[in-house]
């Protein structure tokens, strides 16, 4: 079986689906991989270092699609690319079907079979394949690297002859696998930590890191029984405005990660908590792609409001993309590998597979 990728469009997305390390793993498998030429330039990979894993390269990007059983990618093809798609074709990525439902309802038509992965059920057996744990995990800890580069004191406190420099004080919006890392992260560097989830769960998780949990008055724990975090009633919202913006007034930088599968991002930093923030602050806000967090946030600009700085990316792990790339291949190997039949070497589509049943798109 033929398996491929082609480059993406590197000034929106800088990640890769097939590096060289699992390029050898799908050959070993069985597979005939093909990829586009410049397939890893942009990290430093060139194309003999797959060519010596008896990798094909083409420039034709056409004949790579028309001519692969499976096709692996971050994100979903263009409209020109995907009308090379032809029937049984597997083609896998992070597709985003809430937002491209038309489109990729159009390829099941062509009995194409999709998946996404980012509808990967929170089950132990798909640890190895999920790729918002891992993606998130490098996405949280960047965020609170890129908020401290733009934060003009220092993070840890300092005793010096002229004087104690404080702590600075972070908090963090959202304790799932981006908030736990960010917490992780903004501790190791000697800031003290404050986090606050909708879920009750999270409190031991936030604790055990070392941060301090916000816990809202007679708190109802809002958690699906995937894991995600769902929407919270109109009484706790109030209950969690009152208690974040007495505690903004303390902070001096924020990170918020509040996102819920499918919808737009709640807004849970209103205005009058931005102004209530001392000048000088930051909020960095990992869910601007999605709406944000924050009354002001905007997708790739730094919005200044008040002297508190507003910051949000469109795609923070083009900052990293060589570590995310390394991840999300491995998550691909393994979710490939799960739906491979070595025996017969085929793709064997079971919905008796929790893992295949919840990811192909239908």
């Amino acid at each position: 079986m033929k398996i491929a990728s082609i480059s993406e469009n590197i000034k929106i997305e800088k990640r890769i689906s097939v590096t060289p390390e699992i390029a050898k793993k799908y050959i070993s498998l069985g597979f005939e991989v093909s990829l586009s030429e410049n397939y890893g330039n942009h990290l430093g990979i060139e194309d003999k270092e797959y060519k010596d894993l008896g990798v094909s390269i083409s420039k034709d990007e056409k004949e790579i699609i028309s001519n692969a059983d499976i096709i692996i990618q971050l994100g979903l093809f263009d409209d020109d690319k995907s009308s090379l798609l032809s029937e049984n074709q597997t083609y896998i990525g992070v597709l985003n079907p809430y937002e491209n439902k038309d489109k990729l309802d159009n390829l099941v038509k062509k009995n194409i079979n999709i998946f996404s992965l980012e509808l990967l059920p929170r089950i132990t057996r798909a640890q190895s394949m999920d790729i918002l744990s891992s993606q998130a995990n490098l996405a949280g800890y960047k965020a609170v690297v890129e908020s401290f580069a733009n934060f003009e004191k220092a993070i840890p406190m300092m005793m010096t002859a002229a004087g104690t420099i404080p702590a600075a004080k972070v908090l963090v919006v959202g304790a799932g696998v981006a908030g736990l890392q960010a917490i992780a992260t903004a501790k190791r560097m000697g800031a003290i930590v404050f986090a606050t989830d909708v879920r009750m769960s999270s409190k031991e998780q936030v604790e055990s890191l070392g941060g301090k949990f916000l816990t809202v008055s007679g708190a109802e724990n809002l958690e699906t029984d995937g894991g995600y975090a769902k929407e919270a009633s109109e009484d706790f919202k109030m209950k969690q405005e009152e208690l974040l913006s007495e505690t903004l007034k303390k902070i001096d930088i924020v990170i918020c990660t509040a996102l819920i599968p499918g919808k737009k991002a709640p807004v849970v930093i209103k205005e009058d908590m931005i102004n209530n923030m001392n000048p000088g602050s930051i909020i960095y806000d990992l869910a601007a792609i999605q709406g944000g967090n924050t009354a002001h946030t905007k997708v790739d600009e730094i919005v200044e409001k008040n002297g508190v700085k507003i910051m949000g990316e469109s795609n923070i792990l083009n900052k990293l993309p060589t570590s995310a790339s390394n991840l999300y291949a491995k998550n691909v190997f393994n979710f490939v590998s799960n739906l491979y039949d070595k025996e017969n070497k085929k793709i064997n589509i079971s919905l008796e597979d929790e893992i295949i049943d919840k990811t192909l798109i239908k």
